[in-house]
């Protein structure tokens, strides 16, 4: 269950990178704009520093939760786990901000926090059995 319970986050951090490089290095590039529902190349530079940013925060919990992997794989399961739990947990918590807030982009959101919830749960589930 636990090694089901580390795929997830890798998986979840790949979907991760993917939406950094969308956001800060593709963002006026005709898939980022479609992804995103950017009509113009004016409206994706006039949003490209939001984006930007926000492609970052992407890739940071993509570092925390990889961190979380490597430290769980090397034994320290305490320091993986709870790095795990901070990447994967804050993951779930955006795709579920972006449900609510956006519903017309709930494939998008669904996108963001499947796999991550699935990670918690069979992380949580590994832990305790």
């Amino acid at each position: 269950m636990l090694i089901a319970g580390l795929v997830f986050p890798g998986i979840a951090a790949l979907i991760h990178v993917y939406i950094f490089v969308l956001e800060s290095v593709l963002w006026t590039g005709a898939r980022a704009r479609a992804i995103f529902g950017v009509r113009t190349i004016e409206e994706a530079e006039l949003t490209r520093p939001l984006a930007f940013n926000q492609g970052f925060y992407n890739l940071f919990l993509t570092i925390v939760t990889v961190g979380g992997i490597v430290f769980f794989a090397a034994g320290a399961a305490e320091i993986g786990a709870t790095l795990v739990f901070v990447g994967t947990g804050s993951m779930l918590a955006a795709g579920l901000v972006l449900l609510l807030s956006s519903p017309s982009k709930a494939r998008s959101a669904l996108i963001q926090l499947v796999p991550p919830l699935i990670a918690v749960v069979l992380v949580a589930v590994g832990l305790t059995v």
